[in-house]
C-alpha cells in the first residue's frame, strides 16, 4: 500500500518527500523522477502535459496511491488541471509559487521569484501575482543553469561550489531591492540554507514546502504503513546520473532505489 506518490521532472523535489516523512514517518511513499524528459522548464506546454500525464498514469497503474503530490512547480502550474481531468479518482496536490506568503512578508513590496522559465511565464503564475500581490513589484528570474547544477552536480559539489552557484541569482534580486525571494522550483529546496546565507539577514528566502505537506496530510488523513520502505524511481539515466549516483542519493534521504519505472 502506498499513501503518497511524488511526481517530479527530476530528483530536485526530494526534500518535499523528506519533509513529509519527517512529520509523518509512518507514511509509505514512492518518488518518481521523470529524468528521461528533464528539464521540463524548457519544454512546451503540450510536452509538459503529456510527459506528466504519462508518468501519472504509470504511477496509478503500478501503485494506485491515495494521493499524488506533484513536487514540481512547472508541472503543477502547467499540467495539474489536465491530470485531475484525466484521472478523477486520484487526488493530486500541487506545488505552486509561494506568492501569497511573500506578499504578506514583504515590506519593500518588491518580491523576487526564482523558478523555471516555464513557471515564470505561465498564466497561472501571473494570476497568483494578480490575486495575492497586486500591490507588489515581482522581479522574476528563470534559471535553467542553476536547476541543472542542482540536478546533476549538487550532491558531489563542495560547500563553496553550492554557495557560489546561487550567488548570481541572489545578487540579481539584491540589485532590484527585493526583501523576499520565493524559491519557486522544487530543485531549489535542496539548498535553501545556501540561498539564505548568500541573501543575508535583510532578505527572507521562502518556499511552499510547509503548506504543501500540511495539505497532503489533510487529504490522506490516515497512514498505517510503518513497515513499508519508501523508494525512488527514475525514467532513465543521464551522462551525469547513473545507478550508483541514484543509490548514493537514496542513502542520503533514507530510501531504496527502485530503478527505472517502465
Amino acid at each position: 500500500m502506498v499513501n503518497f506518490a511524488f511526481l517530479d521532472s527530476g530528483v530536485g523535489g526530494l526534500p518535499y518527500m523528506q519533509y513529509l516523512r519527517n512529520i509523518s514517518p509512518d507514511s509509505a511513499c514512492v518518488y518518481v523522477a521523470d529524468t528521461k524528459n528533464f528539464p521540463y522548464g524548457e519544454k512546451s506546454e503540450k510536452e509538459i502535459i503529456e510527459n506528466a500525464c504519462s508518468c501519472a498514469q504509470k504511477i496509478i497503474q503500478k501503485w494506485n496511491p491515495e494521493a499524488i503530490v506533484v513536487a514540481c512547480n512547472t508541472i503543477s502550474v502547467t499540467a495539474l488541471e489536465e491530470m485531475r481531468r484525466r484521472f478523477p479518482d486520484t487526488p493530486f496536490i500541487g506545488t505552486v509559487p509561494a506568492i501569497k506568503p511573500a506578499a504578506q512578508l514583504s515590506k519593500t513590496r518588491k518580491i523576487g521569484l526564482l523558478a523555471t522559465n516555464a513557471t515564470v511565464n505561465h498564466p497561472y503564475t501571473k494570476r497568483l501575482i494578480s490575486d495575492f500581490a497586486s500591490d507588489c513589484t515581482i522581479v522574476s528570474r528563470g534559471d535553467p543553469e542553476l536547476i541543472s547544477f542542482i540536478e546533476h552536480r549538487f550532491n558531489s559539489a563542495t560547500e563553496q561550489e553550492r554557495l557560489d552557484a546561487c550567488v548570481p541569482a541572489i545578487d540579481f534580486f539584491k540589485e532590484k531591492k527585493c526583501d523576499v525571494i520565493v524559491l519557486a522550483c522544487t530543485h531549489f529546496l535542496n539548498m535553501p540554507e545556501y540561498f539564505q546565507k548568500a541573501a543575508g539577514e535583510n532578505i527572507k528566502v521562502i518556499d511552499s514546502r510547509e503548506g504543501v505537506v500540511k495539505h497532503s496530510l489533510e487529504v490522506v488523513k490516515k497512514v498505517c504503513c510503518k513497515n513499508e520502505t519508501s523508494r525512488l524511481y527514475v525514467t532513465g539515466f543521464t551522462e551525469s546520473n547513473d545507478t550508483t549516483s541514484y543509490k548514493n542519493l537514496c542513502i542520503k534521504f533514507g530510501l531504496e532505489f527502485g530503478g527505472i519505472l517502465d
